[in-house]
């Protein structure tokens, strides 16, 4: 295998990228070579981690799990790629798989780290898996029930997911809330309802919070009903965030909770693990009106420029796929 045989997408500096070549050892027994087809872009984390804005106290807990390199840079960061297994064992050759792999255009990983697409889940759709898994966990966070009025706050990625999810439950009525009033086209889509800010419902039973704004944060604090939950799904980075925690807050008696996908709640851990969250994450990929969420795709070549666009907020996109 000759050497310098993968090329790969760093963070070099903040707010600046390159595609660098890499050498790849051959796969020892156990291991899997995989050839990139498809990495989706986490919008929310990967502009923080691009922009070089993770806290120092974050540099461990946010290591992704296949990272190279050190915050706040040079950096290899990312965690949705889809790929075709190239060599490894028999019964896993040829399969299209989704692995939590920075942005590359092929790596050597464990068997054990990569998870197979099901047969109805097409490789271009599976770049939404992490984000999915997100927001499993944000509902599991926030436990709906049969019938609630549910409120999400922020239709990026992540926020739609939880929205369609929430959607499924019987009974529920869900509302996307968003101040781009194009995404009630995707609301509509995801079989929700769509509002405003200015026309948020109020008295919800559950809220889950998704904008990356403290604006955003306020809304959903203000819409929770009587000892509702707010699922605080937003990461902030290093930026601080003023919480109004005056007014109706302490006599609604509501409950802010925070969500974060490294670890399964504590309910479900005992028969639950990240892999099979996981599976769960990608048999629900089936569904192609999921499609809607992957609003516009580039080339991999072309990712410096991506990324200091969506840093910057040039282009206005959900799920961003790349295309290798």
């Amino acid at each position: 295998m000759p050497a310098d045989d993968a090329r790969a997408f760093w963070t070099i500096a903040p707010g600046r990228g390159e595609i660098r070549a890499e050498s790849l050892a051959p796969p020892e027994f156990g291991d899997v070579l995989v050839r990139t087809l498809y990495s989706g872009i986490s919008r929310g984390t990967e502009r923080l981690v691009f922009q070089g804005r993770v806290p120092p106290s974050e540099y461990q807990r946010m290591r992704a799990p296949f990272q190279s390199g050190e915050f706040p840079a040079p950096v290899k960061y990312g965690y949705a790629s889809v790929g075709r297994i190239e060599d490894g064992p028999e019964d896993l050759r040829d399969r299209n798989v989704f692995v939590l792999y920075p942005h590359q255009t092929r790596y050597v990983v464990p068997a054990a780290a990569v998870h197979v697409l099901p047969a109805a889940v097409p490789a271009e759709r599976a770049v939404l898996a992490a984000n999915l898994e997100t927001a499993i966990n944000a509902l599991w966070d926030g436990a709906p029930s049969l019938g609630d009025r549910i409120s999400v706050v922020g239709a990026g990625t992540v926020g739609c997911l939880v929205a369609w999810l929430a959607g499924r439950v019987p009974a529920c009525d869900v509302e996307l809330v968003d101040v781009n009033p194009e995404r009630a086209t995707i609301a509509e889509t995801l079989g929700v309802r769509f509002a405003t800010p200015e026309h948020a419902s109020s008295n919800a039973d559950l809220v889950v919070h998704a904008s990356g704004s403290g604006a955003g944060l306020e809304l959903a604090l203000r819409v929770a009903g009587f000892e509702a939950t707010v699922v605080e799904l937003s990461w902030y980075g290093d930026q601080a965030i003023r919480v109004g925690l005056g007014g109706a807050f302490h006599a609604q008696r509501l409950t802010l909770k925070s969500s974060q996908v490294g670890s399964v709640p504590p309910a479900r851990s005992p028969r639950w693990d990240t892999r099979r969250r996981m599976q769960l994450a990608l048999s629900l990929l089936q569904h192609a009106e999921l499609d809607a969420l992957i609003t516009a795709e580039s080339d991999f070549e072309s990712l410096p420029g991506v990324m200091a666009d969506l840093a910057a907020e040039r282009v206005d996109a959900l799920c961003h796929r790349v295309r290798y």
